[in-house]
């Protein structure tokens, strides 16, 4: 099971969408085509293989503009799906329905999509030691949602800001003077709570990054080579994080060099939308 998101997180980003839509004088169509006693009864169905994601922000679309409308979901999140299943069912007023179908479908088929990624770089690395992470480059807005479609994939989520775990990267390197001062500062700086990660890009610095005793070494756009002579020289000490140049025709050969942790920016900033449509 998957543990879902509060109403409380998602509803912000609905209704910000739905206003977006409806702008200053509302569903113009609806207002002008549709009687407003009529009610209509409609599916969402996929349209494409995949797997489901965002159930809850078509639920809350609709309940924005008609909080008496039915829906119910016949499939749950995380659920892979053929095309031409049925995933949910509603049944509300027409003027409210028609309104959010499309920030409904937004939303929904996006999550899906995410979702649909993420289980395919799952597969791909099954029967190795590597789990799939998503990044923070995300959609502005909508962070919650896009790492909560991650997890409906199969995948971890890595840090879901700047405010929960330590990321030192090249440039915090740079500023340091050095990958030892950067991680001693940060070291000295947290709670024992807080994890530390630095990135590194060569075998040296690996090296330095190791004697400063890190929780997390992030690879970044390693070769393959030296991915395994980095996981030869860690022995286990730190958690290893390969990153970079990570796509589906690679990220079998990287997850099988021994890396702990493959992150992969892609299953949020270059997803194909699934396929989702509203019929009546």
């Amino acid at each position: 099971m998957i543990a879902p998101l509060p109403d409380i997180l998602i509803e912000p980003v609905v209704r910000a969408a739905l206003a977006e839509d409806l702008g200053r004088a509302g569903d113009i169509t609806a207002l002008a085509c549709i009687d407003p006693h009529a009610r209509l009864a409609a599916t969402f169905g996929a349209r494409k293989n995949g797997v489901i994601s965002g159930l809850a922000c078509a639920r809350l679309a609709i309940h924005a503009l008609d909080p008496a409308a039915t829906f119910e979901a016949l499939v749950s999140d995380g659920d892979a799906v053929s095309a031409g299943t049925i995933v949910a069912r509603t049944n509300a007023d027409a003027r409210a329905l028609l309104s959010a179908e499309r920030t409904a479908l937004n939303l929904l088929g996006r999550m899906s999509g995410i979702a649909t990624l993420t289980r395919a770089y799952v597969d791909a690395v099954a029967g190795t030691s590597a789990r799939i992470t998503d990044t923070r480059k995300t959609t502005p807005g909508q962070r919650a949602l896009e790492k909560y479609a991650v997890r409906c994939g199969g995948a971890q989520n890595h840090r879901f800001g700047l405010d929960d775990a330590i990321l030192i990267k090249d440039n915090h390197v740079v500023a340091c003077g050095g990958v030892i001062p950067a991680i001693e500062r940060a070291r000295a700086f947290v709670g024992h709570l807080v994890k530390v990660e630095c990135e590194v890009d060569s075998l040296e610095q690996l090296q330095q990054a190791l004697t400063a005793g890190p929780d997390v070494i992030m690879l970044d756009n390693f070769g393959l080579e030296d991915l395994r002579a980095a996981v030869d020289m860690a022995s286990g000490q730190v958690v290893l994080e390969a990153s970079g140049g990570v796509n589906l025709d690679t990220v079998r050969a990287i997850a099988e060099t021994g890396v702990d942790v493959i992150s992969v920016g892609a299953l949020t900033h270059s997803v194909s939308v699934l396929d989702i449509g509203l019929d009546a």
